[in-house]
């Protein structure tokens, strides 16, 4: 009989939950104000707290009916303050909240009730705002639909501690493009904002604080305009300064860091200004240690990632900091099974967001390991540091597995590393895997990383070959993407360089004469000087060049001529010239070049050209074209040069003041006397 009786039980509460909303609904319809006045002020008693009560009343219509007693005229002050009270109670609640206020016209409401006079009701009209504008599911963009709202907005800083809280938090969370720190800065922000550092409020003083940061990100006008402004007499670059010292909470410390590294990273600030080397990076290693918050260790650790990634000497302060390489290591053990955490919620936090600190750990090995060699060294040496970022290629989190292979790719610079613990540790397996199915970020980073383990003297160029991964390169040279088709045809590149025959006809034919030629027209520079590197490195070795110019050939001179008759670089010029000296190179492949007199004439206009490095290239060219060996050729070649002028042009470039290549045209000069 009781399992009778739980449904229909079940049903009556739940429709004495909706009745009860109801009511609440039902008594804003009141023609009696007071009653009204009366009804929202029981209704936001009702709310606070109860996340159902709030989802029952929005389903309800509650929020229409609250947004028109607002915007009435009629409505008494008291009422409307009430009403916006009650919504910003209802956007407290879950995101599905949040959507229904926004999709009921809510900002456009507050932003109105802004021009009214009265300080109370402002104040709880930014409140709201403020509760809106911070969650995630709110488009940003509202705030900036009427040109006229930013402008309003810093008129309002004046008023109160609490408009200046609730302002300057909402300009942090909905500055999120360029253009939208243009906006504030033309309007002000810098100069409004900056007194608001010295307030006597605290939470006043840590808003303003957010909004320099969100404002100087990746912005060289606002930072260099940061830098030569006055707080008090005080310049606001040492304000950042006293707000970093250890007496300051946490989470001040960290933002006014991350100010100063904004500024520095944006050309503001020199990376060997003081207040960068002696308290901007040791309050970022500070805040990697152990004592502290996960979401500052993960905070700190990519601050610090970003702070040093362009300057090598910062690299090497950062390494010797505070045993930063070893302290890093924790991140991976974070929560341990003896972990100090008594608090549930926050171990619960804390396992729920573990990843976050291997991610951040990865990107500041990635950093630190940039450039110097020691540093590598000392990163690889850590504790399971290989095996750590193997595993972190695997990793379920997206982002993680890019932190990772950024990582590796950071340490594939390094000659040693590629020839002892990616060996050991046999990375490329899973880098390979990784290559099969991710997002371009991760590819694009794989891919870089896969071209330095593709290099002649990594031990590693064999297994991958062997694995397969041609055709996979191959694929990435059709890509939209202009870095993965540059990654694509770099690692082919690298892989033809001193290859067998073998392998050099795998790539041509994978890759497909078609394609080869598409990427010799390709509109990335990147793009056609690896290509033409490609088929210099293709082009390597007599028999190869010889096999390959007999099947090839027609195309290649072709896309040789387009090249050298286009507007390119010296650097692109000079790769196809030296194609060219290549093919000279050959038994039966200089007679493509000999037969053909437009290619010839342009050899000779660039040897008389202004850049050293074209007159170096086509000296190599012709040199290889005369050279006198036992074949019959070489007099006949010898003879048809002469006649076109290039013995001359070869005197001349004898007394050339570079000494390369005056030695060059003397050694061609000795083929004509031999």
């Amino acid at each position: 009989m009781a399992c009778l009786l739980e449904a229909p039980l079940r049903i009556s509460v739940l429709s004495e939950v909706t009745a009860t909303s109801r009511h609440y609904v039902d008594r804003l319809f009141d023609p009696d104000p007071h009653k009204v006045l009366q009804g929202v002020i029981d209704m936001k008693n009702a709310v606070i707290g109860n996340n159902k009560q709030k989802a029952n009343l929005i389903v309800l219509g509650a929020v229409p009916r609250l947004l028109y007693l607002l915007q009435q005229g009629s409505s008494s002050l008291a009422l409307r303050t009430e009403c916006s009270v009650v919504l910003g109670s209802l956007a407290m609640g879950t995101e599905n909240n949040i959507k229904s206020l926004v999709d009921c016209h809510i900002i456009p409401a507050l932003l109105q009730g802004l021009l009214c006079p009265d300080l109370i009701f402002i104040e709880a009209c930014l409140r709201c705002l403020r509760t809106v504008f911070i969650s995630p599911v709110t488009p940003v963009q509202l705030l900036y639909t009427d040109p006229t709202v930013i402008p309003h907005l810093m008129s309002l800083l004046s008023r109160s501690q609490k408009t200046q809280e609730y302002i300057t938090q909402i300009f942090s969370h909905c500055c999120k493009t360029p253009e939208h720190q243009m906006v504030l800065f033309n309007h002000g922000a810098i100069q409004n904002i900056a007194p608001l550092l010295i307030s006597p409020s605290y939470k006043v003083r840590m808003q303003a604080l957010r909004c320099f940061s969100v404002l100087a990100y990746e912005n060289t006008q606002v930072s260099t305009t940061l830098v030569n402004v006055l707080v008090d007499g005080e310049l606001l670059s040492q304000v950042f300064v006293r707000m970093m010292q250890r007496d300051q909470p946490i989470e001040m410390q960290l933002t006014a860091a991350k100010c100063l590294t904004y500024m520095c990273r944006a050309g503001a600030i020199r990376t060997d200004d003081g207040c960068i080397i002696l308290k901007t990076l040791p309050c970022l290693v500070r805040m990697c240690s152990k004592d502290h918050l996960l979401e500052e260790r993960v905070e700190g650790a990519e601050t610090l990632a970003y702070l040093m990634e362009p300057d090598v000497e910062l690299q090497r302060i950062a390494s010797t900091t505070d045993h930063l390489v070893a302290m890093l290591a924790d991140y991976f053990k974070y929560p341990s099974s003896v972990s100090a955490i008594t608090d549930i919620k926050r171990l619960d936090h804390d396992l729920k967001h573990a990843h976050e600190l291997r991610q951040a750990a990865f990107k500041l090995y990635a950093s630190l390991g940039s450039n110097d060699e020691d540093i590598r060294k000392k990163i690889t040496e850590t504790e399971n540091m290989m095996d750590r970022i193997v595993s972190g290629l695997s990793e379920s989190s997206i982002k993680v597995r890019l932190a990772a292979v950024r990582c590796l790719h950071s340490l594939s610079r390094s000659v040693q590393q590629l020839r002892t613990s990616f060996h050991d540790h046999a990375v490329w397996k899973p880098l390979m895997k990784l290559l099969q199915n991710a997002p371009d970020e991760v590819l694009v980073m794989a891919s870089s990383t896969l071209c330095n383990l593709l290099l002649e003297f990594s031990p590693s160029k064999e297994p991958i070959l062997e694995s397969g991964v041609i055709e996979l390169l191959c694929s990435l040279t059709q890509s939209d993407s202009p870095a993965l088709r540059v990654n694509g045809i770099w690692a082919l590149m690298n892989m033809a360089f001193q290859a067998d025959q073998k392998v050099k006809g795998e790539i041509v034919c994978c890759l497909g004469t078609e394609q080869l030629f598409r990427l010799l027209s390709d509109p990335d520079t990147n793009v056609l000087m690896k290509t033409l590197g490609l088929l210099r490195n293709l082009l390597s070795t007599r028999p190869h060049i010889d096999q390959i110019m007999s099947s090839h050939g027609k195309q290649i001179m072709q896309a040789v001529t387009l090249i050298l008759e286009a507007d390119h670089s010296i650097e692109v010029k000079e790769q196809t010239l030296c194609i060219l000296a290549n093919i000279a190179d050959g038994n039966t492949a200089k007679e493509l070049i000999m037969t053909n007199d437009d290619i010839l004439q342009k050899i000779k206009y660039y040897m008389g050209h202004s850049s050293v490095k074209l007159q170096l290239a086509t000296t190599f060219c012709i040199s290889n074209l005369i050279w006198n060996e036992d074949d019959a050729g070489s007099q006949e070649r010898q003879d048809k040069l002469r006649e076109m002028g290039f013995v001359d042009i070869l005197h001349k470039l004898t007394q050339a003041s570079d000494p390369n290549l005056s030695d060059r045209a003397k050694i061609a000069m000795q083929q004509y006397l031999a």
